[in-house]
């Protein structure tokens, strides 16, 4: 099997993409954007390397002895222009093979993040670079990351949701896509779109927190003029405000609701449902 790249090794679903690679034997190496990061994954004997997007020869050296790429960008307005930098160099390092995490209905342009992004997968159009463009729903897992701490503390967490519903996605399940449409043949020139298996409300996501905790938990709406105002006050860049907002608008009008089965196409199984992930993910809730 050639050897992997995975950057934004430390990211949610970064993480989980260097342990699915992990567990199926493939030899990969992790790029990180800090040392402190890299040198605690080679701690955890994780071949690891520091990158920098905007330092060129950094990433000449991550891509040594690399035959396939899992690009992984960070969440910033630049994105294009540093995911561009890693490709353009993949090309000249004679990269074989690239999967690109992308967002959901990334070809439709929808939103910001989509829009970013669908520029990214251009860039890996142009390159003539193989290519999978893996385009994901909302995480599952930023109920821990994002509302962790007010789901512990006041058994709550708070969106601009109203009534809709989404069709979130296991990060698990994303990094086990990557792994698999990178190892098995027929999905160069893809590009899967990547839902749950279920479309829920946020009161049907708070009755499975509540049930996995053994304690209610609520989801608290607040209107969306005022999301904003909230973002700014913890202490969210303008920009990625904006682009937040914009997506919460996407999802408020019912375009995340969807399900489809492409996880279970490349899988073989049925995606991780949210009572699933929630019973998982216990101790990090309570």
């Amino acid at each position: 099997m050639s050897r992997v790249l995975v950057t934004g090794a430390s990211g949610t679903v970064g993480t989980q993409v260097v342990k699915s690679l992990g567990a199926a034997g493939v030899p990969f190496k992790a790029a990180y954007h800090s040392e402190e990061k890299a040198a605690a994954a080679r701690r955890g004997e994780i071949d690891a390397v520091r990158i920098d997007y905007d330092q060129p020869a950094t990433l000449v050296e991550a891509l040594q002895e690399i035959s396939a790429l899992i690009l992984i960008g960070p969440v910033s307005e630049r994105l294009v222009e540093m995911e561009s930098s890693v490709i353009a160099q993949a090309v000249a390092a004679g990269v074989e093979r690239l999967v690109k995490l992308s967002v959901w209905r990334a070809s439709e342009e929808g939103y910001s993040f989509a829009r970013w992004h669908r520029a990214g997968e251009k860039r890996v159009e142009a390159s003539g670079i193989p290519y999978t463009f893996l385009r994901p729903n909302g995480f599952m897992q930023n109920f821990v990351t994002y509302h962790g701490e007010s789901i512990r503390s006041r058994s709550t967490f708070t969106l601009a949701a109203g009534q809709s519903k989404s069709s979130l996605i296991d990060v698990r399940d994303i990094a086990e896509v990557a792994v698999r449409v990178l190892t098995d043949p027929g999905h160069e020139g893809r590009a899967y779109d990547l839902s749950g298996p279920e479309s829920l409300s946020y009161h049907q996501v708070a009755n499975s927190l509540s049930v996995a905790t053994g304690r209610k938990i609520s989801y608290v709406n607040v209107p969306g003029d005022a999301l904003s105002g909230e973002l700014a006050r913890q202490g969210y860049p303008a920009w990625l405000i904006d682009a937040l907002v914009e997506l919460q608008r996407y999802e408020n009008d019912g375009l995340a609701s969807d399900v489809l089965g492409s996880v279970q196409q490349i899988l073989g199984r049925r995606a991780t449902t949210f009572d699933r992930f929630a019973r998982d993910y216990r101790s990090a809730l309570t």
